[in-house]
């Protein structure tokens, strides 16, 4: 078949098939056009191994046939895109090889770098300076290229009259994780992407950490080596036709007509959240009320942006502490299944720029550029931290930034940029010593920064007690599921559920004022009911925990689909933080819940002790002199009613903070 027969063939295909889109498309001015492959490969497979084994030639012949098409004259340069190839096409960036150079293939991946848009020139026309002919040259290597000679016989010393510039970017795409097998690193291929692949639009598409699939030519790209004489290695690039996202946020996922449908009447079952509670972990036994905060969580509360600039953040912070072999890491595989957009780290695997961001040498396009961590690229998603206790203090401290500010700065060579990580975070962590004390405080066994645990809106510790009704369920449960692989199914399957969830997260509940009464009482109810201890009283709860019960209230409305916050709303909210309250924020002594337990490490019936010990220290300096005998300082707190042990470890914290030392045995001196 010769060129012009083709390009018949290619004008007779888009009369039958395409002919109301490509006038659809001429009408709203878009320069391209997209083609399923399959209506090709139906209408004559002739035509369609040709743009597989020529993709070159084949789809030019398409583009000309196109142009036939009576087209405005600011939509020359018309492109013809290719969807949906054949499943035969698609190749693993791993086994790409040099029999591939030259045709039409699929790819898919995660972005991880991406340069900036900038003009490449597609063709260019030149002027002899002797006869004044116009020689034109298209442009198609990576080096620009002149005309050699002219009609007239002149060599060399053309004036470029004219040159065509087309829009141009560089992206890394990375292999999905799920492509791996045990033990491989993933490998990484250069895209280029030019046209209308990188309006503003398709931009988005293509941003760090999204999964995209990509169909397009395999190129072979020339290597100049130092000495600049051309090396015998070459490097592959693929110069893409058409970019599909794979991975959606939750705002872009696709929801039809049916299962619009199918979403709202889920909503109007009377038992909505215990049917989605059941279906979130169908496998994993118990944990109702975790699984119910995990719920709310893929819904999130809602971001208010003010109009003095101040951004609250509507995402919801989970942290769940528990015994060896609890669940946990379960509950994180089983959330990266049901969220959109997910990402799962674990803490020894996690350094602090892997989750925020790294400033890494850019040999694509030379200079430096930014490469997203798990944070980043979790954007708008959320995030699955695994053992955050095994995570150094460094790395601990990047998060900080990103749990309440939602963005992430990076100031690194030459450097400066902000970039947004409106990540959810789900994170699991076992206690001080890998096994919750029976007999001790639960908030003494956290080995994690005050800093940023008080960043977390629930804390749930899981604690594995025997319980022999427990005990024997759960047994007959997990063996039931190890005999029957299938037995126990998800009431609402996994897709459905997550189409469920994408569609209640982009509502925007507000507080109605039944519900805003409910919050506030509960507020000032527990603010009330602090203990206090010689003249300091207890905080049981905080303004960061009244913003937790708004985002909670509101992540309830949404998986109602209500666009008002209920009283029931606020009530579960108020539920599940009383919950965690109990069970992490309790003083023992008082036996009254205490924020400062979670949020500063130090409960106000121990910091009363310590200024008391200060006191005393500092009427036996007056009467002493600067070296004070311990014995004293116990003595004269045992007169105030203390007791001994209380008396020694507040010396030794007073010691440990720097505010006493020991100049000799028994003696404490202040500093």
């Amino acid at each position: 078949m010769d060129a012009s027969e083709q390009i018949q063939s290619f004008q007779e295909f888009l009369e039958t098939n395409y002919k109301v889109e490509l006038l659809s498309t001429i009408s709203k001015g878009l320069a391209f056009l997209v083609i399923d492959f399959s209506d090709l490969l139906r209408y004559n497979p002739e035509l369609a191994e040709l743009v597989i084994e020529r993709p070159d030639e084949g789809i030019r012949g398409c583009e000309i046939a196109a142009e036939h098409f009576d087209l405005p004259e600011k939509l020359k340069n018309f492109r013809i895109r290719f969807t949906n190839l054949p499943e035969s096409q698609k190749v693993l960036i791993r086994n790409i090889r040099s029999t591939h150079i030259g045709s039409f293939i699929t790819v898919d991946g995660i972005v991880r770098q991406k340069s900036d848009v900038r003009p490449q020139v597609t063709a260019a026309k030149f002027e002899c300076p002797s006869c004044g002919n116009i020689i034109s040259v298209l442009q198609l290597d990576s080096k620009f290229k002149e005309p050699t000679r002219c009609g007239c016989g002149r060599k060399g010393k053309f004036r470029l009259v004219h040159k065509e510039l087309v829009d141009a970017q560089g992206i890394v795409l990375e292999e999905s994780p799920e492509d791996l097998e045990g033990g491989e690193q993933p490998k990484r291929m250069n895209i280029l992407l030019k046209a209308d692949l990188v309006s503003p639009i398709s931009e988005k598409r293509t941003n760090p950490g999204s999964r995209i699939l990509i169909n397009g030519v395999i190129k072979e790209v020339p290597i100049i080596s130092r000495t600049g004489s051309q090396s015998t290695r070459f490097d592959l690039l693929i110069e893409a036709n058409y970019v599909e996202p794979v991975e959606e946020e939750f705002s872009t996922l696709e929801i039809s007509e049916e299962e619009l449908e199918t979403i709202k009447e889920i909503s109007r079952d009377p038992k909505l959240i215990d049917r989605l509670v059941s279906s979130i972990a169908p496998s994993i036994y118990g944990h109702t009320k975790i699984k119910e905060a995990l719920l709310l969580q893929l819904a999130s509360g809602v971001r208010k942006t003010r109009s003095d600039g101040v951004v609250t953040r509507g995402d919801l912070h989970v942290l769940l502490i528990g015994d060896p072999g609890s669940g946990k890491s379960q509950l994180l595989k089983r959330m990266d299944v049901v969220a959109p957009k997910s990402r799962y780290v674990s803490g020894k695997g996690a350094s602090g720029a892997g989750l925020t961001a790294a400033v890494v040498k850019d040999e694509f396009l030379s200079g430096w550029s930014l490469e997203a961590g798990a944070l980043v690229l979790a954007n708008r998603g959320i995030c699955m931290i695994d053992e955050l206790d095994k995570m150094s203090t460094e790395d601990q401290s990047a998060m900080h930034e990103a749990l309440e500010q939602q963005t992430i700065t990076i100031s690194k060579a030459n450097i400066q940029a902000t970039l947004r990580s409106e990540t959810t975070v789900l994170a699991a962590a076992n206690p001080k010593f890998g096994r919750f004390d029976p007999y001790g405080m639960i908030a003494e066994q956290i080995d994690l920064p005050p800093t940023l645990i008080n960043r977390f809106d629930l804390i749930f510790p899981i604690r594995d007690l025997p319980d022999k009704d427990k005990d024997e369920s759960m047994a007959s449960f997990i063996l039931r599921l190890h005999q029957k692989p299938d037995s126990i199914g998800a009431e609402i399957d996994t897709r459905t559920l997550r189409k469920y969830l994408a569609y209640a997260r982009q509502l925007k509940p507000r507080l109605s004022d039944i519900a805003l009464g409910e919050l506030k009482d509960y507020y000032v109810k527990m603010r009330g009911s602090g203990s206090t201890e010689g003249d300091i009283k207890a905080i049981p709860i905080s303004a960061r925990q009244l913003e937790a019960l708004v985002r909670l209230a509101e992540a309830s409305a949404k998986i109602r689909l209500s666009g008002t916050v209920s009283r029931e709303d606020a009530k579960r909210a108020i539920d599940l933080l009383q919950t965690c309250l109990a069970a992490v924020g309790v003083d023992p002594e008082t036996g009254r819940i205490d924020i400062d337990r979670i949020s500063t490490g130090v409960s106000a019936s121990e910091r009363s002790k310590i200024v008391g010990i200060k006191e005393i220290i500092n009427e036996m300096e007056r009467m002493l002199g600067k070296t004070i005998p311990v014995a004293d300082v116990v003595q004269a707190a045992l007169d105030r009613g203390m007791s001994e042990e209380a008396v020694e470890e507040s010396i030794e914290k007073l010691k440990r903070s720097g505010d006493i030392f020991e100049p000799r045995k028994g003696f404490i001196q202040k500093i």
